[in-house]
């Protein structure tokens, strides 16, 4: 099968420091260095680094010429994307010693992407392939929709977290990723626990605790422990996880099997710095503990 990604692209601008600033502080960064990133373009190169066919719907400016050909040159099918008259969007990273972050956005080029393009790039799309989406784009509802009538399976990762977008797509989704902020916000805003969504597949990242997934087939919820590593960048991980097990069910792996081999790729993930760019592939992956 295919994964259609209507995702962002962004440039990541990252900053190494010794601590994250706080407010109205000025620190010095001990380094800097431009990646490719955003969420949509993580979890593409994820998927396809995970052995995946991923095709990704999105937009860049007439600056983002390098990005398309980064993700051409990492697997990722790029004929769907659209150079627009607004820059590339990018992102503002500080990362500590610890490996934590915090990231400041600029939309850009991703919020204008034309809904007559999304529908075109799935004109294609058969019923046995993926659409997955994030909350980094416009058009989330609309896709959606196309991709659900198409009968394809429509999975969302929840972030950055919004409980109006998130509810929007709600009652179209096969599978929901969220984080554990997430699930709890998304339970805030909602009133019910995750496990009670009606979405088919429901998976919870704990972050140093692991994962849960839930299936309302079964009405089962499994737990999946946590690697343990020594994380020196935690930025991407989540998508990385996502895209992977995305790509675990392409290659007809059952959902557990998939987290497993995602929690793998997360866990490799952390230790490297950067996005797109470290994503490890399948040969990691599989090397991984030998």
């Amino acid at each position: 099968m295919t994964i259609f990604n209507l995702g962002s692209i962004n440039a990541d601008l990252f900053y190494r420091v010794p601590h994250l600033p706080g407010p109205g502080e000025t620190l010095a960064a001990r380094s800097f260095q431009r990646g490719l990133g955003g969420k949509g373009a993580n979890m593409s190169v994820a998927a396809a680094r995970g052995a995946a066919r991923c095709v990704h719907i999105g937009a860049v400016g007439a600056d983002g010429v390098w990005a398309v050909d980064r993700l051409t040159e990492y697997g990722v099918y790029t004929q769907h994307i659209l150079t627009v008259s607004q820059d590339t969007g990018n992102a503002l990273i500080a990362i500590d010693d610890a490996g934590e972050n915090n990231i400041i956005l600029y939309p850009g080029a991703n919020q204008a992407i034309p809904i007559d393009h999304i529908a075109a790039a799935l004109q294609d799309a058969e019923s046995s392939d993926v659409f997955l989406t994030q909350n980094e784009t416009n058009g989330q509802r609309e896709a959606a929709e196309i991709a659900s009538a198409k009968g394809m399976r429509v999975a969302y990762a929840a972030a950055p977290f919004d409980p109006v977008a998130v509810q929007a797509v709600l009652p179209l989704l096969d599978i929901l990723f969220l984080n554990e902020v997430e699930a709890r916000q998304l339970q805030e805003a909602t009133g019910t626990a995750s496990e009670a969504l009606p979405v088919r597949d429901v998976i919870v990242t704990l972050g140093g605790d692991g994962a849960r997934w839930h299936n309302t087939d079964t009405g089962e919820t499994l737990i999946f422990d946590a690697i343990k590593v020594s994380p020196v960048d935690t930025t991407g991980a989540g998508d990385t996880f996502t895209g992977y097990v995305l790509a675990g069910l392409d290659r007809g792996m059952p959902m557990a099997q998939a987290i497993e081999q995602a929690m793998v790729a997360g866990a490799i993930m952390v230790t490297r710095q950067g996005t797109a760019d470290v994503i490890p592939d399948l040969r990691d992956v599989r090397d991984f503990g030998r």
